[in-house]
């Protein structure tokens, strides 16, 4: 299964028509959050498959156009505290990060980061008991804590997520939220059965399960 996974930053070429000739093959979208919401529409669009979304938290609550107000790109699924079947893929999401201030959206403390989670565990239960798995792919805006995050408080890691990953084993988890300058950042993690990945801008690639 093919999937392209975007986040943090507008890929100029995803936002034109050049989509369709370097972009093919893609099964779905997932998307990490701090995108504009007319910017995945714009590829869910061309390319005619499922989008998947959390919101992050540069993400607004209402964006403003001239076609019209948006509260999420429309078309798109939602992910947040949400629990989907995608074919024979499971997949569960939470947005925003950790709060660092009292004026942006889709923050949240440690602890509420912990209630999200816990929120998603009755369906994950369901669905080891009806499918054999709890769950093939987590998608978040921030990073687990200690993995791929940043000692800056804006940036630092959610510890509910490594509990997630442990016990639920995830195939893969996809975050975006920490900005990758360095050619030699990590972006790519095994942590026991899953494979954390930071998907800044946007990465194409199969999923194998």
């Amino acid at each position: 299964m093919n999937i392209l996974s975007i986040s943090d930053v507008i890929i100029p070429f995803l936002h034109s028509p050049e989509i369709r000739e370097k972009i093919c093959g893609v099964d779905f979208i997932i998307a990490c959050g701090d995108l504009p919401y007319y910017y995945q529409e714009y590829i869910f669009e061309k390319l005619n498959v499922p989008l998947y979304f959390v919101r992050g938290n540069h993400d607004s609550p209402i964006e403003h156009s001239a076609d019209g107000d948006r509260n999420a790109p429309r078309g798109g699924i939602d992910l947040h505290r949400r629990i989907i079947h995608q074919d024979n893929l499971i997949l569960a999401g939470v947005e925003g990060c950790i709060l660092y201030n009292k004026w942006g959206s889709f923050q949240y403390t440690q602890g509420e980061m912990w209630r999200h989670v816990l929120s998603l565990v009755p369906g994950l239960l369901f669905n080891r008991l009806l499918y054999g798995r709890y769950l093939d792919v987590f998608v978040s805006h921030a990073a687990p804590w200690g993995i791929h995050d940043k000692a800056d408080w804006p940036h630092q890691g959610v510890k509910a997520y490594n509990w997630l990953i442990r016990v639920f084993k995830p195939k893969y988890h996809f975050h975006g939220h920490n900005h990758i300058y360095e050619t030699d950042t990590i972006i790519q993690t095994q942590v026991g059965d899953t494979l954390v990945m930071n998907t800044y801008g946007y990465r194409q690639q199969d999923l194998t399960f």
